[in-house]
């Protein structure tokens, strides 16, 4: 269904419309052009889509963005240099590259060379890991990658030295809490690790994963923890800050809404 630039405008539209109404102020949107170059349609049209409706979004919402481009890791690191290099007309849109698709058997090491290429273009680097693979993962991510925040990240749980070296460096995990439970890395969210390592000082934050196709947008997700896991506002309040500590924002809006949520008061 998604042919046209006006297509991805228009999914993109919808998408920061339902974020927008979920209370979300800032997005960092992934996208994967190989699921669309594959069948033909062209870079410009996919980003071009996306990042006019992030303007509009911004325009019309007030959400500010960033547009993150992913490699999927099914596929060849060929095919990822490929689509690096399609993307530098396009690199004042792109904030940076992440890596996604199925973990298990597609190690982050598999990339090293398209990451640090991209380095060299100036983009920043995250890359899913740890939710269906290893925690080894997670540390190939930081240590071949040079990815400055991981997504997911759940399974660092199980490594000490990893989990040490998560909370010392502040190093964000955006997590997943509904996703986790459709690809069943929990059988139920009451076993979610998510309140153990905010306890323990990680910078976690809430998010959503492909909503429309895992179901739960980001307050769906919050409100799922806060019910599972006994969440209490403080919880809820750094899970926040946490959020916006993570963000790719300027010092100066970090600033502002980290005040705005502290100024936030509790529900009765």
């Amino acid at each position: 269904m998604l042919r046209e630039e006006q297509d991805f405008f228009d999914l993109t539209a919808a998408y920061l419309k339902r974020a927008h109404a979920d209370g979300v102020v800032h997005v960092e949107i992934f996208f994967d052009p190989q699921t669309h170059t594959l069948r033909g349609i062209p870079f410009a049209t996919v980003v071009s889509g996306i990042s006019a409706a992030l303007q509009a979004g911004r325009r019309e919402f007030g959400i500010s963005s960033q547009l993150i481009m992913c490699f999927l890791r099914h596929l060849t690191e060929a095919d990822a240099l490929a689509t690096l290099d399609a993307a530098r007309p396009w690199l004042d849109r792109i904030a940076g590259v992440g890596l996604d698709s199925a973990e298990r058997g597609n190690p982050p090491g598999r990339f090293a060379r398209v990451f640090d290429k991209a380095a060299g273009l100036g983009l920043r680097r995250v890359a899913h890991a740890g939710e269906e693979g290893p925690p080894s993962y997670i540390s190939d991510a930081l240590d071949l990658l040079g990815a400055e925040r991981i997504d997911h990240g759940v399974t660092c749980e199980s490594d000490a030295a990893l989990l040490e070296r998560l909370v010392r460096g502040r190093i964000p995990l955006t997590v997943c809490p509904l996703s986790n439970l459709r690809l069943r890395v929990v059988e139920d969210l009451r076993q979610h690790n998510l309140k153990r390592l905010l306890d323990r000082g990680l910078c976690v934050t809430v998010n959503s994963d492909d909503p429309a196709y895992f179901g739960g947008y980001v307050l769906a997700n919050y409100m799922a923890v806060t019910q599972a896991l006994d969440l209490s506002v403080a919880d809820l309040r750094q899970l926040a800050k946490n959020s916006i500590e993570a963000a790719w924002m300027d010092a100066p809006a970090k600033a502002g809404w980290q005040a705005a949520i502290d100024q936030t008061e509790a529900p009765d």
